[in-house]
């Protein structure tokens, strides 16, 4: 009961806002973003109903599909994380997923055919194998100018930018490679790479399941070390909100049915008698939107539960210091930067599955995006600050704008601008928060 009165008792004067962040442990910058976030929705989709006289952007169609667009930036900016929260930068994430989603068209519509046979389960197994292995050693190499030989994050990224791109473009002429393999083309969403309405429920109440077994985890390990513990209404509250999101994002992607011609084709190939009007099939969660939680909760594990996770923030804190710790931070930025590269290659497979194809102008401004999305997110340019949820969630920030500025009918000229704007306020701010918490 000690423990429990720590983190609940009133201070003289404490508004009752801070104590209710204070028991619940709630990041008061996440429920900053996610107000930003309702804001951004509800604004585009008034605009909507006001000029139009119809809201388009609040719609499970335009949300699954916003969800999409959103994985492949979200899996890129959970590496920037790392790269940022150890006073880095990385310009050429655009460019590496260019080059990446180049050599894994090619492997699956050039060299491999010739090998396997057309359709070969194996074709896109073996093509992003070889994307991954390409992005790890492009992201080592990038890391390893920068640790051994003293060459500014900047620089060797600036050129990874240039070069990189420019080895995509000479791989093909400038060449559209497609299409990729059909398998391979599931992972980039739409109907067929979608799960469907039932392993979207099961995927929904796995995730619940999960959330009490980290509370109950949580918990005996603050008794075991006699840390402070939440009141037990803090964490009813906060397990009965996470279970409500889970719950309530299932509801939203099975409220999104297969277009009417796909349908019309599902029932012809199976010999269904029942009128397509009458059929509701649900996409479900999109592959790409699993691959992106996928990565979150991994990499939310390897930068809060590993040795690897707490050497990145001690370099990002003082890396003197933690070069007269004992870490070694010349490796520790190779392995940051490596893991950067495989995330770009991931996020190909997401982006040139998606499209089908892959041309030399694949993923060219994502590193705008991918900077933005994590700054958004809480982290910080001075080092030592960041979270992969909020990285993540600033994704889904940039991606709801890009999405609300093609609705109301911007210009991709306007686009930029909004965006440019947004990433200087997001640093802005973080330069305010931190002036106030010292």
């Amino acid at each position: 009961m000690k423990n429990t009165t720590q983190l609940a008792e009133k201070v003289e004067g404490e508004p009752i806002w801070t104590r209710f962040l204070r028991a619940t442990e709630i990041d008061a910058r996440l429920l900053g973003m996610i107000a930003a976030l309702a804001l951004i929705w509800v604004g585009f989709h008034l605009y909507g109903v006001i000029i139009n006289d119809f809201g388009a952007f609040l719609t499970p169609r335009n949300l699954w599909n916003l969800s999409v667009q959103t994985a492949s930036i979200g899996v890129m900016a959970t590496g920037m994380v790392l790269v940022i929260v150890t006073r880095h930068i990385d310009l050429s994430v655009g460019s590496i997923l260019g080059i990446t989603g180049m050599c894994m068209a090619i492997m699956q519509v050039r060299i491999l055919p010739e090998i396997f046979g057309l359709g070969h389960p194996m074709i896109w197994i073996i093509s992003i194998i070889t994307g991954l292995i390409i992005g790890t050693v492009i992201g080592a190499i990038h890391g390893y100018l920068i640790a051994y030989h003293g060459i500014p994050a900047f620089i060797v990224t600036l050129g990874g930018l240039l070069v990189w791109r420019g080895v995509a473009f000479l791989l093909t002429r400038g060449e559209t490679i497609s299409p990729v393999d059909t398998t391979f083309a599931k992972l980039g969403g739409g109907p067929y790479g979608a799960i469907g309405a039932g392993a979207s429920w099961a995927i929904g109440l796995l995730g619940c399941a999960a959330v009490f077994w980290f509370m109950i985890q949580g918990r005996r390990t603050r008794a075991r070390f006699d840390f402070p513990q939440r009141p037990i209404w803090a964490e009813g509250f906060v397990a009965a909100v996470s279970c409500a999101s889970i719950l309530g994002l299932v509801m939203l992607v099975n409220a999104y049915p297969w277009p009417k011609g796909i349908v019309k084709k599902y029932v012809a190939e199976n010999n269904i008698d029942t009128p397509i009007n009458e059929i509701f099939i649900s996409h479900g969660f999109a592959i790409p939107v699993l691959i992106l939680i996928a990565v979150g909760v991994g990499m939310t594990f390897l930068t809060t539960r590993t040795r690897f996770g707490r050497y990145v923030f001690a370099i990002g804190g003082n890396p003197d210091a933690a070069e007269l710790a004992g870490i070694n931070t010349r490796w520790v930025t190779v392995k940051i930067f490596a893991l950067m590269g495989a995330l770009c290659s991931l996020s190909a497979v997401i982006a040139s599955a998606r499209l089908g194809s892959a041309s030399a102008q694949l993923g060219q401004l994502d590193e705008l995006y991918v900077i933005a999305a994590a700054v958004i997110g809480g982290t910080s340019f001075a080092g030592g600050i960041g979270t992969i949820y909020g990285a993540i969630l600033g994704a889904v920030v940039m991606q709801s704008l890009q999405t609300g500025m093609v609705l109301i009918g911007f210009d991709a000229a306007m686009q930029q601008i909004v965006v440019g704007s947004v990433l200087v306020f997001a640093v802005w701010v973080d330069t305010l928060y931190r002036r106030r918490a010292k």
